[in-house]
């Protein structure tokens, strides 16, 4: 990589940073009025301390438990808004972000696969987590940016609370009642 390649690289990744720190700073305010959405932002965080851990971890058995760790919040997490909130955003008038959304949640999740049967030392395993660790934070972006708070606009407080019991509980059937606890 030449070094101007890099200082461009270096230069879309603080604006990368800047806009998802103003992304969730939006997607929090909005929050301490919509617990889904309080909900959804925790657990954005939990996933991405989640893979620091992944990438902190040093031998192939703590890898592997890390893994786990994390595709049990991203799963339970894919699946309650897959379940609840990409189907609100179709109804809302977001139906292209849901379909764009779902199309995500897919490569996630054959990525998840893909990382079960890669070598957990290896450089090509390296390469894809730091390509799945990439996908899921432009993704998240989105949806705090953008999606979701357009979403909490929507509906009387009766939708939202809705949203919020079915989001929980769709939650918790995957990933369990001590992830919900968690958050």
């Amino acid at each position: 990589m030449h070094i101007l390649d890099k200082a461009i690289a270096a230069s879309a990744a603080a604006y990368h940073q800047t806009r998802r720190a103003k992304a969730r700073a939006k997607a929090s305010d909005l929050g301490d009025q919509c617990p889904w959405l309080r909900d959804v932002v925790h657990q954005h965080e939990q996933i991405e301390e989640a893979f620091a851990a992944l990438k902190a971890t040093r031998d192939a058995r703590s890898r592997r438990q890390a893994e786990r760790h994390l595709a049990i919040l991203l799963l339970g997490h894919a699946l309650a808004e897959e379940a609840v909130l990409y189907p609100a955003m179709a109804e809302s008038r977001q139906k292209a972000h849901a379909v764009a959304a779902y199309a995500s949640q897919s490569r996630f999740k054959i990525a998840l696969a893909s990382l079960a049967t890669t070598e957990p030392l290896s450089a090509a395993y390296e390469a894809d987590l730091a390509a799945l660790e990439d996908a899921v934070g432009w993704h998240v972006l989105d949806e705090e940016g953008s999606w979701y708070p357009a979403l909490a606009r929507t509906g009387d407080a009766a939708v939202q609370a809705r949203l919020s019991g079915r989001y929980t509980d769709e939650f918790e059937r995957y990933a369990g009642p001590e992830a919900v606890d968690a958050c």
